[in-house]
């Protein structure tokens, strides 16, 4: 007999044993088959800012510090590539990120520059020195279609140090940035504002 016609006889007692036995893992499948389709989200992100409101000038220190600003960003760009975010090159867009630098002052202008890199999200990145013993680090996300905050979040650091930075910057995308997981149609959901009752 014909393998295909066995196939297609195949008892309906067997078919549902099968059913049953995929049943616990077509949720999970499911979702991981529509994330695959939709690919991976788009993600720029920016290069931390200082802000130094310590009224300390010592340039040794500012050294130190930019060398950790470069530092933290690229981890939070291997933390969010980990995770399974797209990063894209920022370098086409380069002169208008320096001319428009810092981002903090300049009210979201930053997210056209997302947009034209082909961004489906952008985070910028600021961390504030209150003291050589006192740092602030922040972050925030924005949707790059609707401009909507998607995430946002803060940490205090002590210790002006790679090491507190480092760690700050894994506090804030652990609990803030990626808790619950920010991909795909949740991003989507997140940016969409809630009904009123």
């Amino acid at each position: 007999m014909d393998a295909r016609l066995r196939a297609v006889r195949t008892p309906p007692r067997f078919r549902i044993r099968l059913l049953s036995r995929l049943a616990p893992v077509l949720p999970v499948l499911f979702p991981l088959a529509a994330g695959a389709a939709q690919g991976a989200p788009r993600v720029a992100v920016f290069d931390f800012e200082m802000f130094d409101t310590s009224g300390q000038n010592i340039l040794a220190e500012r050294q130190a510090e930019t060398k950790r600003l470069a530092l933290i960003t690229a981890d939070l760009r291997k933390r969010l590539s980990d995770a399974g975010y797209e990063l894209v090159d920022l370098s086409p867009q380069k002169g208008a990120i320096e001319d428009r630098s810092p981002f903090r002052n300049c009210n979201s202008c930053e997210v056209p520059i997302a947009r034209a890199l082909g961004a489906d999200i952008e985070v910028i990145g600021l961390v504030q020195k209150v003291s050589n013993l006192i740092l602030n680090i922040n972050f925030q996300l924005r949707d790059t279609e609707s401009g909507a905050v998607l995430r946002a979040g803060s940490v205090d650091i002590r210790n002006n140090t790679d090491e507190s930075w480092l760690r700050g910057v894994s506090y804030l995308v652990r609990n803030r940035l990626l808790d619950p997981p920010l991909t795909g149609k949740a991003a989507l959901d997140a940016a969409t504002p809630a009904p009123k009752p």
